[in-house]
């Protein structure tokens, strides 16, 4: 009888760990930031259908890097938990800790029980009042769940992207001028020596934001709004004085 290869569960579990991370890593940045107007997502993603971000419900977003199949079947079992929540107790009480607090028990069950762990990273948004209430989670391919201040990068040379965005970003930033900063540093995801990549554009860029007010400069209560090419290309006409 073969006798089988022992493997301690440390090894096991920094196995996995090393597996998702490159699979996470062989991706683009996506970034989730919070501003004076609300909460903006900017995904490089040259696919018109195959989404990174997406609404989860009234001012909840997800955002994701990895496997699409993988992160595609999260963001719809959270979208059927909020809104079975919603209905059994009121909108109020879907929020975005309780959402992330599930997806963190079904990619830690993933990870320790399964034979491949998931190699997506997630964030899940929500938009407040002011940008001191918003709420920004990032959830790691273990079930790590973490509370996050002022933006998230994630995937790609995320390293790269955060010390780019760290001198651009501002509390005070409207959609465009934080628009404008995050795609500046996504430039710096893949570039080589440190050097940026040349522009990007709306071709390239898949771009949410999350209203702040949206009864008021809409008239619904749905705070997800997805931005045109058309306005992607505008914005990032515009150049800072």
């Amino acid at each position: 009888m073969t006798q089988q290869f022992y493997v301690s569960p440390e090894q096991l579990m920094k196995d996995r760990a090393d597996f998702a991370r490159k699979g996470i890593g062989r991706g683009r940045s996506v970034l989730v930031l919070s501003c004076r107007d609300g909460i903006a997502l900017v995904a490089e993603n040259p696919s018109p259908s195959l989404h990174k971000v997406g609404e989860i419900y009234d001012r909840i977003a997800f955002a994701a890097v990895g496997k699409y199949n993988e992160f595609e079947s999260l963001r719809q079992a959270g979208i059927r938990y909020a809104d079975v929540r919603g209905y059994s107790y009121d909108r109020e009480d879907v929020t975005a800790r309780g959402l992330a607090s599930v997806y963190a028990q079904s990619l830690g069950a993933v990870f320790t029980a399964e034979s491949k762990p998931f190699e997506v990273e997630l964030a899940v948004a929500e938009v407040g009042k002011s940008a001191q209430h918003d709420h920004l989670y990032r959830l790691t391919f273990d079930g790590s769940i973490a509370d996050e201040r002022r933006f998230i990068v994630m995937g790609g040379q995320a390293g790269a992207v955060v010390d780019a965005l760290s001198g651009r970003w501002s509390a005070e930033l409207d959609f465009s001028q934080v628009v404008r900063a995050a795609v500046d540093s996504l430039r710096y995801d893949g570039g080589t020596s440190g050097e940026p990549r040349p522009g990007l554009d709306s071709g390239s860029l898949e771009i949410a934001v999350l209203d702040r007010d949206p009864l008021s400069s809409r008239g619904t209560r749905r705070a997800f709004r997805r931005i045109t090419p058309a306005e992607v290309d505008a914005v990032l006409a515009v150049t800072e004085r």
